[in-house]
């Protein structure tokens, strides 16, 4: 059921809120970034673009190397200040007349459509279905559809046949991919799709790779659409420094090392899912494909609160449309991180809320 909405969430919090002054101090499982990124590598490569800084950028080895990655022309791709970006352009540049954002998920597609000045309507997907989505739940007159896969926060992973059903001609379909270098094989990506109308893959650089401070992502889409994006950026949009990072994250060598990390990722969130199982009171959302999970939990707002007094930090649910206090979302950790976690957690299930609330600004 799509639900027109003037939301009062704060659509602009997100996880960096959490760790943020003194925050930065506790155990980050409220950022779905990498541990231990950017590699030495990449770090090398970034560094060695800066004797270039006195030069405007050129993203045409970017691009080039971009589309050789998803086996895609160049025309078809779009490089960007990370997918935030994107969504920017989608809602400024892209008609949409009646736009539908199918949540819970990531909130700043909703929050661009809405600052363009575009009525929003929400499909909220059900707990009790697995947060599966349905296409026939998404109104068929709707001419821009937002849906993430893996979908942040809760790592349900949508078979790619269904995400295709939602592709019709005089609709733009947005898959958001940022998370699905995470998933081993990429199987339910569609990315590399050419022939679904309308069909705008965006995808991000900055979780695998440990660049949020950097800002790069893409767009593959039309060249018809990514003419009409390029022509609402700003001249010289992403860095060189970024450009030479969405390079070296392309080629062979960071392919590889990103794959071996999926399944890497994949064998620690089993674990942190196991860990999870002990808790009795708690609900973990699987089969979960991202490296971070979602729970829910009685009073999980103030077992949030008491986490940071033991140290760690946790992403809070209730800013996610069809959510509520009772969800947190968890990055995915190495083991050792996780068995800390839950020893913390044990704690912060069984004592009291801290006097002063310790709540993060922002």
């Amino acid at each position: 059921m799509a639900i027109p909405t003037e939301s009062d969430l704060d659509l602009r919090h997100h996880g960096d809120a959490e760790v943020r002054g003194k925050g930065a101090e506790l155990a980050d499982l409220a950022v779905n970034v990498r541990q231990g990124t950017p590699p030495v590598w990449l770090r090398e490569r970034i560094a060695a673009s800066l004797d270039g800084l006195a030069a405007y950028p050129d993203g045409r080895a970017a691009r080039r190397a971009v589309a050789a990655r998803h086996g895609l022309p160049e025309e078809r791709v779009l490089l960007t200040a990370g997918a935030a970006e994107a969504f920017v352009l989608i809602a400024r540049a892209l008609p949409a007349r009646r736009p539908v954002v199918v949540h819970p998920q990531f909130t700043e597609p909703e929050a661009a459509l809405r600052d363009a000045g575009h009525p929003v309507e929400r499909v909220l997907l059900d707990a009790a279905d697995g947060f599966r989505l349905d296409p026939r739940a998404v109104p068929g007159d709707a001419d821009l559809v937002v849906v993430g896969n893996p979908t942040n926060p809760t790592s349900v992973l949508h078979p790619a046949t269904a995400l295709a059903r939602l592709a019709r001609p005089g609709r733009t379909l947005v898959v958001d991919e940022a998370f699905m270098d995470a998933v081993p094989g990429e199987g339910e990506s569609l990315a590399a799709r050419t022939d679904l109308p309308g069909l705008v893959v965006l995808r991000s650089l900055t979780k695998t790779w440990g660049l949020a401070g950097l800002r790069i992502g893409y767009v593959l889409a039309s060249p018809g659409t990514i003419a009409r994006l390029e022509r609402a950026q700003p001249l010289w949009p992403v860095s060189s420094p970024a450009l030479a990072a969405a390079e070296a994250c392309s080629g062979p060598r960071a392919l590889a090392e990103a794959a071996h990390a999926a399944h890497r990722i994949a064998a620690e969130r089993e674990h942190l899912v196991a860990r999870l199982g002990e808790f009795g009171d708690l609900t973990v959302h699987t089969p979960a494909a991202g490296p971070f999970v979602l729970v829910r939990l009685p009073g999980a707002d103030a077992v949030r609160v008491r986490l940071r007094g033991l140290g760690f930090a946790v992403r809070r649910g209730d800013t996610f449309p069809g959510l509520g206090p009772d969800y947190l979302r968890l990055a995915v950790r190495d083991r050792a991180t996780t068995d800390k976690f839950a020893a913390a957690l044990a704690k912060a299930m069984s004592s009291p809320a801290p006097s002063g609330g310790g709540e993060p600004a922002g």
